[in-house]
């Protein structure tokens, strides 16, 4: 039988509902959580983790990328289940399954997650405008919390507008990196030998593989996609959940390939210009944008700016979504999105106001994301493995064991990582 549910609504059958009823195949009315989801893996930190491995190693980590992706995958998949199954998200879950003095300090650490990740985010789009435009960092900060706030305001027109820009917003990132590629010319033969090839070049290689690997879980999103999926289509009964997870699967496995691909491409971009003409230390996004020019032409630098414009945007709005879910889910408490944007904006203003390297912040931002990843991770994978839980949708047993096997490497790296930063390790 179907898990229990809670807090559904009755309103009218959504031409979702009515596929699932029917037994029509209807993708389209399916698609949409995972793009939102997706969008924390294009996100402004691993523009730079990508442009430093490519000018690094050059094609070396392409593997990495393919790897970091398949997990990604199996993870946020579990995280959709979660959503479909009980009509819950996974703060809601925790909230029921631990004390109250557990779930507040999950909440608690899950805000200076969100907080942290949201920093970056809103950086990495203040960044793009000031590349695209050359417009001093504050102005266009100013600029990127109007533009994130009118992103926002979709919302009150249900969340299929909402799911509609963050797709066209996607596919502009897909398309300047298509672009890239093009001006590029990279070998492709070559890049499809490493994206299956495991391969290091040295010690420092590893760390910087350790690293891409380490933060391939956005904690916030593996939140936030439960949300999305848990009463967006309600199915009717085990056979309707059962059906809505397959078409759920699809959505997670077009947006994450989409996500996956625009990843490799931007270390294949890297390793194109920057490697292949001897530039191995392009370890800022600002030092990317002024490079690219006098190699392949304005059009890339423009090109760049504009994916880490829209890519900064775009994962900025979703931060603040998941922030929303973090409180409401945790403490039963909520505020509204737009004073939460408020909020979350002041430490980028503060961060640009006293002249902080703004892609060194990115890289710190994402020390303080590597705490968040367990508190996520290991919960969604001992909740989907319980059947009072999941009811028909419960893993089996093989997807258990490899849910366990990421959780336990990415909570593993991510720990080495933040030994290395702080030289314990």
């Amino acid at each position: 039988m179907m898990a229990t549910r809670s807090g559904a609504l009755a309103r009218p059958l959504g031409s979702g509902e009515l596929a699932l009823q029917n037994r029509r195949f209807a993708l389209l009315p399916f698609l949409g959580p995972a793009f939102i989801a997706c969008v924390a893996y294009i996100d402004p930190g691993n523009f730079a983790t990508n442009v430093a491995g490519g000018s690094k190693f050059g094609y070396t980590l392409v593997w990495v990328i393919v790897a970091s992706n398949l997990m990604a995958m199996l993870i946020q998949t579990l995280s959709a289940k979660l959503g479909i199954a009980t009509g819950r998200n996974l703060p809601e879950v925790c909230r029921e399954q631990f004390s109250r003095r557990a779930a507040v300090a999950m909440w608690l650490q899950a805000e200076a997650i969100a907080m942290a990740t949201d920093l970056a985010e809103f950086l990495g789009a203040a960044l793009g405008f000031h590349l695209l435009f050359g417009m001093p960092l504050f102005p266009a900060a100013v600029l990127t919390g109007i533009a994130a706030f009118a992103i926002l305001g979709l919302q009150r027109f249900g969340f299929r507008p909402l799911e509609a820009v963050i797709a066209v917003l996607v596919g502009v990132i897909g398309v300047c990196y298509l672009g890239e590629l093009y001006l590029a010319h990279p070998p492709l033969g070559i890049v499809g030998k490493h994206a299956v090839v495991p391969q290091f070049k040295g010690s420092e290689s590893v760390l910087l593989a350790v690293g891409i690997l380490g933060a391939t879980v956005m904690p916030h999103v593996i939140y936030l996609h439960s949300a999305l999926t848990q009463n967006r289509i309600v199915p009717e009964n085990d056979d309707e959940a059962k059906r809505l997870f397959r078409y759920t699967r699809i959505d997670v496995l077009i947006a994450m390939t989409i996500a996956g691909l625009i990843n490799v491409a931007m270390l294949v971009m890297a390793a194109s210009v920057f490697f292949k003409s001897g530039l191995h230390n392009v370890d800022s996004l600002e030092g990317a944008h002024k490079t690219l020019e006098p190699i392949l032409g304005g059009a890339s630098s423009v090109l760049f700016a504009l994916a880490l414009l829209v890519s900064g945007l775009s994962s900025s709005a979703v931060g603040t979504l998941a922030g929303q879910v973090v409180m409401q889910g945790f403490v039963r408490r909520q505020i509204p999105l737009f004073a939460r944007r408020a909020v979350t904006m002041v430490p980028a203003f503060v961060v640009i106001g006293l002249g902080v390297d703004p892609s060194r912040t990115l890289v710190l931002s994402q020390v303080v994301l590597s705490f968040g990843i367990p508190f996520a991770l290991i919960p969604l994978v001992v909740f989907t493995s319980k059947r009072r839980i999941m009811g028909a949708l419960v893993n089996h047993r093989a997807t258990t064991v490899a849910a366990a096997g990421v959780a336990a490497l990415i909570s593993g790296l991510n720990i080495f990582l933040l030994g290395q930063t702080f030289g314990l390790a």
